[in-house]
């Protein structure tokens, strides 16, 4: 699932992520904490927006494939950095058909999983390309968070759910499918895949100085969920 943030907006989406509260500052370090060492890692960066993650990669020394649903992301991180990426559009509900067996130590999805209505051909795929040992890291919503705009309210309904956001400084239209830690988890199991570590996140310290009450706000509530997930044998 596309949106007008992330193709007709894409350039100020990509300028407006570069040190966000949500984003920059609670976001992407809490994933980074999560990676292990990074150089000469094989690396699918899914979901890959304008390439925040892809610039952290490469300067680790990894070598890097991204992909990404809106052709006007994957147009900014070929421009970025070249020949240095491998880069093309892909729809994830599909799963990943251009990818090879065992060919990832890491997979890398990024605030992207909730655009999918059904997990299974993402994390089935995900299995499946992952070398012997390797990881699956995404982040999504925190569950509780998506709770709280139920139309139901039923917590074990999936919903799509559609919300203005203003990432970019003014109102842009989203949609997302909100869902329970138990269709998640029930997803990820049946793909093959066992969790092996998890993670609700944590502020970077920085963002005390540009937003202190999102700081305390944050500290003390969840937003992001952190899951980090390994074949079973």
């Amino acid at each position: 699932m596309s949106a007008p943030m992330y193709s007709q907006y894409a350039n100020e989406y990509a300028k407006a992520i570069t040190d966000n509260v949500y984003n920059a500052l609670l976001e992407r370090p809490s994933m980074l904490a999560m990676l292990p060492e990074l150089e000469e890692k094989t690396i699918l960066d899914l979901g890959c927006g304008p390439g925040a993650y892809v610039e952290h990669f490469l300067s680790q020394g990894a070598h890097v494939t991204a992909s990404d649903i809106s052709p006007e992301m994957v147009q900014i991180v070929q421009k970025r950095f070249g020949d240095e990426v491998t880069a093309y559009v892909a729809d994830l509900s599909h799963g990943l058909p251009n990818e090879q067996d065992a060919s990832y130590d890491l997979i890398v999805c990024p605030l992207t999983i909730h655009y999918i209505e059904d997990l299974t051909p993402l994390f089935t795929d995900a299995r499946r390309v992952l070398k012997p040992g390797g990881s699956f890291f995404f982040s999504t919503h925190h569950p509780i968070v998506d709770f709280e705009v139920s139309p139901s309210g039923n917590y074990f309904s999936r919903e799509l759910i559609v919300e203005e956001w203003d990432t970019i400084g003014h109102p842009v239209q989203v949609q997302f499918y909100r869902r329970s830690l138990t269709e998640l988890f029930t997803a990820i199991a049946n793909a093959g895949l066992c969790t092996a570590n998890l993670s609700e996140g944590c502020p970077a310290e920085v963002m005390k100085e540009v937003s202190p009450e999102s700081y305390e706000h944050l500290s003390r509530n969840p937003n992001f969920l952190f899951v980090e997930c390994k074949a079973i044998s």
